[in-house]
């Protein structure tokens, strides 16, 4: 039996407005996560999250073979909060500036609930007698919610490429 093509089932699709809108968004996010931590306003980052999330920085090695390893593992925002904590507390670190550079950022899945998204990520640090030098490069695998009014980290993977980090890196990235 021959459907009529009226009747066939359809794949939504988001209209390419309401998909540029979330792309704003997601970008607007992506911001406000770099500039609380290029900023060193830690007591912000546990915001961007929702109560029940995940976030991991993790080498590519072990992201690709599935390995738990991973630099920095918290799985709750209280987690988060207790990281962000200890990073104050224990720091005792030469001065540095941070910067944040997140780009490319791709939606690959748009649901009802949950958008999945990634975005390449590059940091550097200047420190006032040093040229400015390279901490991380790689890219965020993010699951994105609606938490009122804006979007909040679900979970947010850090993948990033070498195997090897400065020993500096206490602070979310």
């Amino acid at each position: 039996m021959t459907m009529l093509v009226e009747a066939q089932p359809q794949a939504s699709v988001a209209p390419m407005a309401s998909l540029q809108e979330l792309h704003f968004e997601i970008e607007r996010l992506n911001s406000e996560y770099a500039r609380v931590l290029d900023s060193e306003r830690f007591e912000e980052f546990p915001e961007l999250f929702v109560e029940d999330c995940l976030y991991r920085v993790v080498p590519r090695e072990n992201h690709l073979l599935g390995l738990p390893i991973a630099v920095i593992h918290c799985e709750s925002k209280g987690m988060i909060k207790d990281r962000v904590n200890a990073a104050r507390e224990s720091t005792m670190a030469e001065p540095r500036t941070l910067r944040h550079f997140i780009t490319n950022t791709r939606i690959l899945e748009s649901g009802d609930e949950v958008i999945r998204a990634e975005a390449n990520v590059l940091v550097v640090q200047t420190m006032i007698n040093r040229m400015t030098e390279i901490v991380l490069s790689g890219f965020y695998l993010d699951r994105i919610v609606r938490s009122g009014d804006r979007l909040r980290f679900k979970e947010r993977l850090c993948i990033y490429d070498s195997l090897l980090l400065p020993t500096s890196l206490i602070a979310p990235v």
